[in-house]
């Protein structure tokens, strides 16, 4: 999963993203509250982990600024020393998902994430994948639509695959290229635009069928499943 984290000490934010990417997930550390918000307009995110007291904004500004920005309901978890009622009772009135107190355990904060991430996208675990017409069966990697098996390659499943299980989330650009490529390898913007093309023919993802992949101009794209009236 992709992580951002708000964290200005050098120490708990390397440590902290030792732990989350030994667990697989992909960290994205920032130092300040801008930074972070600023990043999060161009970028989409799993989960947000925040610090309370950070330079230039809050953690609770920036709680504030990503439940009014951030069109999806992507988990928040507070990591600070801060830890009285008051400012527990706070984030979790304005929006926040779970709160932890530092130091940080690797136990805990693995447990906590998971938690979270199960609870956000539960589809992610599943061995398979239904939104009639669509059918993923994620063992033998086929899709079938309407029953009928559809050709594709395997970066054409992990990708339709990957906008199935966000249905409804705005997608940055990098998010999926890390998702479906993965950070390592140099993949043309273009490979991905030909891509969701192809998925786009290929499942016939149109508005009579009851399913609309977007592109967003200078982000990415959104999978959205539409109304009988639309």
């Amino acid at each position: 999963m992709r992580i951002a984290i708000l964290e200005d000490d050098p120490e708990q934010s390397a440590l902290i993203v030792s732990y989350l990417k030994d667990a697989g997930h992909d960290c994205y550390a920032f130092a300040s509250g801008r930074a972070l918000t600023h990043e999060a307009s161009r970028e989409s995110y799993d989960l947000f982990l925040l610090d309370w007291q950070v330079p230039d904004l809050s953690g609770e500004d920036v709680l504030r600024w990503i439940r009014a920005h951030v069109t999806a309901p992507v988990p928040v978890m507070f990591v600070t020393n801060r830890d009285t009622e008051t400012d527990i009772v706070s984030a979790l009135s304005q929006g926040a998902d779970d709160y932890m107190k530092k130091p940080v355990g690797r136990a805990e904060l693995l447990a906590r994430v998971g938690a979270l991430l199960r609870r956000a996208y539960p589809q992610k675990s599943a061995e398979t994948l239904t939104l009639a017409p669509y059918h993923f069966d994620l063992r033998s990697q086929a899709l079938t639509v309407a029953e009928k098996t559809v050709e594709l390659t395997q970066k054409e499943f992990d990708l339709a695959l990957f906008l199935f299980q966000n249905l409804g989330r705005l997608l940055s650009r990098g998010h999926i290229l890390e998702a479906v490529w993965g950070r390592a390898i140099d993949v043309p913007s273009r490979t991905m635009d030909t891509h969701v093309s192809r998925i786009r023919t290929k499942l016939n993802l149109r508005p009579e069928n009851g399913f609309k992949l977007t592109p967003v101009y200078n982000y990415g794209y959104r999978l959205e499943q539409l109304k009988p009236a639309e």
